[in-house]
């Protein structure tokens, strides 16, 4: 099966990749493919750079064989829609790979709001992860799109090629993307939250408002 976890990962943190770990683990597969989305269509404008966002998530994983970088949005260009970026993988795995997709529950509780979503089911299993939050609206579009499709266990995603739900609630480390920033504005050190070479790396850019000089 081919799992992508996708994210504006601006920057990247551990946060990000437990998580990536904790699929590989769960989902049975051998690894899980990182994808960087180009413009995020639903948020503003990112702090890094597509380039530099790359750069920070291929140091990330760098020693680490079951996490892959996935580039393919940010060389696509434009807006990163989803239903575009799985029929591009579907062409190229052909029609009876099993493809999965991760997203939290904060993302597929407005899934119905995506461009395409009704297509989605159709090229890609979807599994959600619970996140800390209220959940789905009872009765809306997504929290019935969940009940039609949920299945209770990994395996069934191997069995077919799309089309099925899987839940998932693993350890959450509560670290945010924008919680780093906005420490990283205030001059305080986000060491510990991401790795130590995306940390150096964000220094020599100044990204965020990183002083190169600072502590690390």
């Amino acid at each position: 099966m081919h799992v992508i976890y996708g994210g504006t990962f601006d920057p990247v943190h551990h946060g990000h990749l437990r998580l990536a770990i904790e699929l590989c683990d769960r989902l049975g597969v051998d690894r899980v493919h990182l994808l960087p989305c180009h413009i995020p269509p639903h948020r503003g404008d990112t702090g890094a750079s597509a380039a530099q966002r790359l750069r920070l998530l291929s140091l990330a994983v760098a020693g680490e064989p079951r996490l892959v970088v996935d580039d393919r949005e940010l060389r696509r260009g434009g807006a990163s829609y989803t239903a575009d970026t799985l029929r591009h993988l579907r062409r190229e795995l052909g029609p009876e790979t099993p493809l999965a997709m991760v997203v939290g529950t904060d993302a597929f509780s407005g899934f119905d709001r995506w461009r395409e979503w009704v297509e989605i089911p159709a090229l890609a299993h979807i599994v959600v992860v619970r996140r800390p939050g209220p959940g789905l609206t009872p009765d809306s579009a997504p929290a019935r799109l969940l009940a039609e499709r949920r299945v209770g266990s990994p395996q069934a995603l191997h069995e077919v090629p799309a089309g099925r739900i899987l839940e998932l609630n693993p350890p959450w480390l509560d670290i945010s993307a924008t919680g780093i920033r906005e420490r990283i504005a205030a001059g305080r050190s986000p060491r510990y939250l991401l790795p130590d070479a995306v940390w150096s790396e964000i220094r020599q850019l100044g990204l965020y408002g990183a002083c190169p000089e600072g502590n690390f």
